[in-house]
């Protein structure tokens, strides 16, 4: 009896091992494409991330050299508001400056205005009261408060009914008005009402002044009382005012020194004819000596003058003192003593 091998039993064995292998082969390369396909993912999720880390350091370089760029510009407005504010602080200064000239130029003006003795009100356009002096209290009756206020407002102690009118006419044909007016107690002034012009030639308003008649009536009699005087006075005679400037002078004067009043009146004396006055013992005189006493007698000056020939005189000076604030006068007589001993 032959006895086979057992093959049925081993064939059945072997599929199902190779069929496992397969099955394990199929899951391992399964596992390596998920793997490789994972890995190619995270080395795109990599690529992808790095382009955007390196996109991303592109926009910190660039807001980087922005932040720079904006940190110079700061920098540089930094240095310029430091400039400005030197600038500023130097306008500052200038301004301060301008502004205490202003004042003192104001407190000039006022004072100036005031020691004139004429009282003068200004108006503007409007016909409101800007600035005023002293001397206007014996005509209006103003108080600090009425600056700005129209002068129509405000009581006066003139008779003159048409004021407000005659300033609108000034402003209006910018031809000034001149014409006496009275007081309530009788007082009699000029009053003058010409246009306001600025710096700029615009016309801004307009000034009244009122001057004292009596006054001037008084200056006027004594101007032509003492005018009489002086020509009365047979010697040459001469008046000089405190610059030894030739107010008037006499026929007498004009006679012997054969001048004319055009080449004498307003004149510094030394500038006469051919300066025969100049000098300079008479200047120590006139100059020096004059001013400190009241006058000096018999001053001797032998010349050869034009017109004349060789003359000798003697001078008499007096000095007249006039009202205080106002300017002195010099009496110059000249005696002709040409022949005596």
């Amino acid at each position: 009896m032959t006895i086979r091998p057992a093959q049925a039993t081993t064939e059945p064995k072997m599929t199902v091992a190779g069929e496992a292998g397969n099955d394990r082969e199929e899951l391992l390369e399964r596992d390596l494409r998920y793997a490789h396909e994972t890995l190619q993912s995270t080395i795109d999720d990599l690529q992808t991330s790095n382009e955007e880390l390196r996109a991303s350091n592109e926009e910190l370089q660039s807001t980087n050299e922005e932040l720079q760029s904006t940190n110079e510009e700061l920098e540089t407005s930094k240095e310029e508001m430091q400039a400005l504010n030197e600038e500023l602080t130097t306008v500052n200064a200038e301004m301060e400056t301008k502004v205490a000239e202003l004042a003192r130029a104001t407190d000039d003006m006022q004072n100036l205005l005031n020691s004139t003795n004429v009282a003068t009100v200004f108006l503007d356009e409007r016909l409101n009261v800007k600035r005023y002096t002293e001397d206007t209290g014996a005509i209006f009756h103003f108080v600090p408060t009425d600056i700005g206020r129209p002068l129509s407002d405000l009581a006066s102690n003139l008779r003159h009914g048409t004021l407000i009118q005659d300033c609108r006419d000034v402003l209006k044909t910018l031809v000034k008005k001149e014409k006496e007016v009275t007081t309530q107690d009788g007082r009699r002034y000029l009053m003058r009402i010409l246009p306001y012009r600025t710096a700029d030639n615009v016309i801004s308003g307009v000034v009244i002044t009122f001057i004292d008649i009596e006054t001037l009536k008084r200056a006027e009699v004594s101007r032509d009382f003492f005018e009489s005087i002086v020509q009365t006075i047979h010697e040459p005679l001469v008046v000089l005012n405190a610059k030894l400037k030739v107010l008037s002078a006499n026929k007498a004067f004009f006679e012997t020194f054969r001048s004319a009043p055009e080449d004498t009146v307003d004149r510094v004396i030394y500038d006469l004819g051919n300066r025969q006055w100049d000098v300079p013992s008479l200047r120590k005189l006139l100059e020096e000596i004059l001013p400190e006493l009241a006058g000096f007698s018999d001053y001797r000056v032998d010349h050869e003058f034009p017109q004349i020939g060789r003359r000798s005189f003697l001078l008499n000076a007096r000095r007249l003192e006039q009202s205080p604030g106002e300017p002195g006068m010099i009496l110059l007589a000249f005696k002709d003593i040409t022949g005596e001993s």
